[in-house]
Formats: C-alpha cells, structure tokens, sequence
C-alpha cells in the first residue's frame, strides 16, 4: 500500500520543491514531507489537484499518459461558449502538435464554495465570462488553454478538479492531505500491447506484430488478462 498526498496548488506555486532563480513560491512553503515528488505537472498559473508520492511506480503510473487516468478542469473562459464550440472541444482539437483525444466537456456554474484568487482575475468588461468542465485524458502542454482558445474562449481561470478517483472536495487552496492507496482505488485501464505473429506471403515467412487490449489495474499494474 502506498501514500500520496492531495495538494490543492494555489496560483502563481511552482510546482517542485526549489526554485534556483527569482525567490518564488515552491510546494516546499506548503509541503514539508522529504522524500515525495508531483505526480505529473501543474502549471504556475494554474490552480487546483496536484498529487504528491514517494512511490516511483505509483508517480508514473499516475502522470503517465498510456494510463489514460481521466483529468477533469473547472475552466472560466472570456464569453459564453455556444453547442458548436462545445462540440468541437468533445470531438477534439487540431492543435501544433497534434489531435486532442476525444474529451468530455459541459456547461457548468461557477463552482460553489470557490476560492478568491490572488491575483484576483483581469476581466473585460464589456465581455461576459461562464464557466465549463472539462475533461481529458493526456497530457500536452497547457493543453486545455489551447482547446478554449482554438474554439474563441479564451482561458481566464484553470482550475484541475480531479484526477482519477481523486477530487479536490475538503480542501481549501494551500491544503493538503495524505491517503493510502490500495489497488481497487482505480478503475481499470485498457493498455495497447503488440503480440507478434508469423504469416507466409509468397512462399516467405514473415514476421510483424498486431495490436491486443489487456485490461490493466493500478497502481500494481501486475495482473493483466487478456
């Protein structure tokens, strides 16, 4: 059984433990336990679930993308995005470096109990704002500031609201906490492995692979079926 720890970042936090520029704020002026590292990456300009864990294993099987552990983000964006651009974000968006995956994505209020940020957001106003929730299963760079922007919503305010099983309920911004990890915490995973496999084209033997799903758990990732 392994620990992690659920850190909900403030704005403008580093997320690792030193800073060897500019004095800037690090999870080390909130998290005071040696020996754990983030679990994948939050921007400093975003806000919200990062998870914490000493357990090398665990931290990839977490933050790796071939896991396809769901991230789900509260997004405050620069107008009302209408069904067309809602629909565009589910089906995926042709970014730089690549097709978004197919996400899941909703109009929702802004959510309640939600704390002040500091700095407070920078709004025009002649522009409305709302709020939607989405949520992906990679991991590209400021991926979802590039989706709402690609369909004409800018992103004012990202905030990560779970990851996994995982949620931000409880916790206030700059609050942590710490809990055990079993193998049924997560859901199954579906996992692309190549079997290779022999076939005779003119009279020749040839040898190549094809694609076979596995059902895969983790953390411990060591029971597999086929």
């Amino acid at each position: 059984m392994s620990k992690i720890i659920l850190f909900n970042k403030p704005f403008n936090v580093l997320c690792q433990f030193t800073d060897e520029g500019i004095k800037r704020e690090t999870l080390a002026d909130y998290i005071k336990i040696p020996g754990v590292y983030a679990a994948g990456r939050l921007d400093k300009d975003s806000e919200g679930l990062l998870l914490l864990t000493g357990d090398g294993k665990l931290q990839s099987q977490i933050s790796h993308p071939k896991f396809k552990l769901p991230k789900t983000y509260w997004v405050q964006v620069e107008g009302i995005p209408d069904d067309k651009a809602l629909n565009a974000l589910a089906q995926g968006i042709t970014l730089k470096d690549g097709k978004t995956r197919p996400a899941k994505v909703r109009r929702i209020e802004e959510p309640k109990n939600l704390w002040e940020r500091n700095p407070p957001v920078r709004f025009r106003a002649n522009i409305p704002t709302s709020w939607i929730e989405l949520t992906i299963k990679e991991g590209k760079n400021r991926q979802v500031r590039r989706m709402t922007a690609a369909v004409g919503f800018p992103t004012l305010r990202l905030i990560r609201y779970a990851i996994g099983p995982w949620t931000l309920d409880q916790l206030e911004t700059g609050q942590w906490s710490e809990t055990s990890v079993k193998q049924d915490d997560l859901p199954e995973f579906k996992v692309e492995r190549k079997k290779a496999f022999h076939r005779r084209k003119n009279g020749r033997k040839q040898i190549g692979t094809k694609n076979r799903e596995v059902n895969k758990r983790l953390p411990n990732g060591e029971k597999t079926r086929a």
